[in-house]
């Protein structure tokens, strides 16, 4: 089959690797229909590069047919349409059973001191072979896999694998509730369905924060008001003089490692990733840093009292924290992957409605064959071409 490989720092190549078997009883080989690119895909494609191995194929955002079972995969059939949750969880242990599916006791990957395995995704979580190819074995597959209808386009359920969950806890974790003034920041896909989650969830106001001109025009384009940062000079007076000198009730961190605005912390990033593997492991495991800037402004934006959500990702090991401000503040801070089975069946009844409530089917600026992968990634990278999300099909 074909498949997106990683071969080296921002190199991929889609070649043939060999198709996928039922390994365990509780497997299942699903056929690709529509996968995407993820913006934590980006990590891989530089960042984590000394976790990866040339042949490694990506992608955790999947859906398509189901064309086997193993003998243990409760009633999943041949011909079920499914997405498939990218995190890989058994739904049995005692994490699964509280909800916290990305820390599964079963698929968990002790070697690495880490949670649950997830596709695509580097020793780090398992080097499970990811979905961006033709075809994906699906381990846990009595629990992991939702169901379908077998009507409606595949883009009205294809976020169920990690958009749609990860914006929807986002905004739980930072507890949007009636009235609400959210100021989601960064405005890429997490950032455009957790500001629409949280309108669903009863915000009153949903701020979006950004520099890039099409986040901004998609995020006003579904009711939220925007701030482009490079027209500001100071960004926790501006969202002050927004809310009374109050600041927001709730601000989500729909950004992670990838935050522009310090030149220092991109220069060591990139330096480590160069770096021999053994010896960039051990950095990135010890004195690892991210670019923090826009971490550091949730707690500027944030009101006392009011709680800041973590949903973009990090991987710094000795970040420097504002701690004392944190403190003073009497800020709540929450964070995590997203425990996508947690979510998907009231998100899967929202999104079978009639009415395309979240514009799922508006999401993707790209679509384009497998074969054409690597440009996609670049373009995404670059956030050229108005690209804010590339869907890839088989």
């Amino acid at each position: 089959m074909k498949a997106v490989t990683w071969q080296a720092p921002e190199t991929l190549e889609v070649v043939d690797v060999p198709d996928p078997q039922i390994e365990e009883p509780t497997d299942a080989i699903v056929r690709v229909t529509s996968t995407a690119i993820c913006g934590s895909d980006l990590h891989l494609y530089g960042v984590l590069a000394p976790y990866l191995q040339s042949g490694d194929v990506l992608g955790h955002e999947a859906m398509g047919i189901v064309e086997e079972v193993g003998s243990e995969t409760g009633d999943l059939a041949v011909g079920d349409r499914v997405v498939v949750p990218f995190n890989i969880s058994c739904g049995h242990c005692w994490m699964c059973r509280r909800g916290l599916q990305s820390q599964c006791e079963t698929t968990q990957v002790r070697e690495q001191a880490k949670g649950a395995a997830l596709f695509g995704y580097s020793s780090l979580y398992g080097s499970v072979p990811g979905g961006q190819a033709e075809y994906l074995r699906v381990p846990q597959a009595h629990y992991g896999p939702v169901r379908l209808p077998q009507t409606g386009t595949d883009e009205r359920y294809l976020y169920l694998s990690d958009v749609l969950p990860t914006a929807w806890q986002a905004a739980r974790y930072a507890d949007v509730g009636d009235g609400d003034t959210v100021v989601v920041m960064g405005l890429g896909p997490i950032g455009q369905m957790t500001a629409r989650s949280a309108l669903q969830q009863g915000a009153e106001r949903v701020i979006g924060v950004d520099l890039v001109d099409e986040r901004l025009a998609m995020a006003a384009a579904h009711g939220m008001e925007t701030v482009d940062v490079r027209t500001v000079d100071d960004l926790p007076s501006t969202i002050a003089e927004m809310t009374d000198g109050r600041g927001a009730d709730r601000v989500v961190d729909a950004v992670g490692m990838e935050a522009h605005g310090n030149p220092v912390a991109e220069r060591v990033i990139g330096a480590t990733s160069r770096m021999p593997k053994p010896l960039a492991r051990k950095a990135i495991e010890t004195v690892g840093i991210d670019r923090l800037k826009v971490l550091h402004q949730c707690f500027d934006v944030v009101r006392r009292g009011g709680t800041v959500s973590l949903s973009g990702v990090y991987g710094g090991m000795a970040d420097p924290m504002p701690l004392m401000k944190m403190f003073d503040k009497q800020v709540t801070v929450r964070m995590g992957q997203a425990n996508v089975r947690r979510w998907t069946d009231e998100l899967l009844e929202v999104v079978s409605r009639e009415e395309d409530v979240f514009d799922v089917e508006g999401l993707a600026t790209h679509r384009v064959p497998l074969a054409d992968a690597p440009e996609a990634y670049r373009t995404f990278r670059d956030k050229a071409d108005g690209c804010i999300k590339v869907v890839l099909t088989p």
